[in-house]
């Protein structure tokens, strides 16, 4: 039982690093998931008889690398002394090492090639970095095991046909990359935040695992406020996760949650980051989303109206990254700040693209009802409801409570 313990702490918290040690050279990811696979499968039959190793990641990661030389040799037996000799040498030398060189996040890069499908993106560095498996990714993301499996394999093989090299870009092309890794694992995130107001288990786990790659990210670097930013956005966002719910199941939101129940280290430590973030001087979305939310739990805790200064951060965020769903917030903080008919002026600016999303649906409702439409409200409100699959939310979109928050 502690060989296996061991193999799986091995397998949670050194996987990435391994996966991305081995494949660097070959640039065939597949190969390198095989192998190391492999190691694990050995480990599990040879551990328990002849006890753990010293370093149990060496060993997993010599063992992965003879199984990929020996693959390499039986493609080309021409060779196959010299590669075997050419292995042994890259052993002898890795082992005089005091760790394995940390390559992460030339995976991450990797696995965000503008050559890679953008939907596939996230999905790829869960399974590389994290080693979930298809099946579990699959079922985070709402797709068929084999819809997933093919999109990843087309992934790998896109790495392996493309010689897609295992590198940080050059600094021209880093922060476009660096914004699709962020991006990718905010993606993640958010797939997984669903999960906390359903009972959906598919997605169990999946904001976690997120959030483990944010740290990651910001370990590779320390020093870059955006990753900073989307770690602190995750965490404050984390710190709620309970209070989304009463004892009954019933949705609660933020207007109603008791501070007292939220995660106050999650909410300290997201406070850290992004003050360290703001002394770069270089606000970008990440940061100012954390921005946002940290203003939306001062004014929870304190009762303190911070109508103008969240509106200000909103008409930031859409100079940077426009999108609708900050272009829905910022018109919901316009209602909320006593400006009804300029909510629902930047509401009607946007039908055109929201006939069917149910944010915007919800916020025209409290600016209908804002403006003494009560009638028009109620419709709103009830196709918000009939949009949204979590029971707990259309119920609460169709109760007095939702008007009187």
């Amino acid at each position: 039982m502690e060989a296996r313990r061991i193999a799986e702490d091995a397998a949670r918290t050194a996987y990435g690093r391994l996966l991305a040690l081995l494949a660097s050279r070959s640039r065939d990811i597949a190969a390198a998931e095989d192998a190391l696979a492999s190691a694990f499968a050995a480990a599990l039959q040879h551990w328990p008889v002849s006890g753990v190793p010293a370093n149990p990641e060496a060993w997993l990661f010599t063992t992965a690398r003879r199984t990929l030389g020996a693959a390499r040799a039986r493609a080309a037996t021409a060779s196959a002394g010299e590669a075997m000799l050419a292995q042994l040498a890259e052993e002898r030398a890795e082992a005089a090492m005091p760790d394995f060189p940390d390559k992460r996040l030339k995976l991450l890069f990797v696995c965000t090639h503008p050559a890679i499908a953008e939907a596939a993106q996230a999905p790829l560095m869960l399974q590389t970095v994290l080693g979930l498996d298809a099946a579990r990714i699959a079922a985070a993301f709402l797709v068929t095991p084999a819809a997933m499996g093919q999109a990843l394999v087309r992934a790998k093989g896109r790495i392996r046909a493309a010689g897609i090299a295992f590198t940080v870009p050059q600094p021209d092309v880093r922060p476009a990359r660096l914004a699709a890794i962020r991006s990718a694992i905010y993606a993640a995130y958010g797939t997984g935040w669903e999960a906390l107001t359903t009972a959906d288990g598919r997605l169990a786990g999946l904001a976690q695992e997120a959030e483990y790659l944010a740290r990651l990210l910001l370990a590779q670097l320390p020093d870059d406020p955006e990753s900073a930013g989307l770690l602190a956005l995750i965490l404050f966002c984390e710190a709620r996760r309970s209070a989304r719910r009463d004892s009954n199941g019933d949705f609660v939101p933020l207007s109603r949650q008791d501070p007292k129940s939220w995660s106050m280290p999650h909410i300290s430590e997201a406070e850290v980051l992004l003050r360290a973030a703001a002394r770069h001087h270089s606000p970008g979305r990440f940061q100012l989303e954390a921005a946002i939310q940290s203003l939306h739990n001062h004014q929870r805790m304190t009762g303190e109206p911070l109508s103008a200064p969240l509106l200000g951060l909103y008409d930031r965020l859409l100079a940077v990254a426009p999108s609708i769903g900050a272009a829905i917030a910022r018109a919901a903080a316009l209602a909320q700040a006593g400006e009804p008919a300029a909510a629902l002026a930047a509401l009607d600016a946007l039908a055109a693209r929201c006939t069917s999303h149910q944010p915007w649906w919800a916020a025209r409702a409290r600016a209908l009802h804002a403006s003494g439409k009560r009638d028009a409200a109620q419709l709103a409100a009830a196709r918000a409801a009939g949009l949204t699959t979590d029971p707990a939310v259309r119920a609460y979109l169709l109760s007095n409570k939702f008007f009187s928050d």
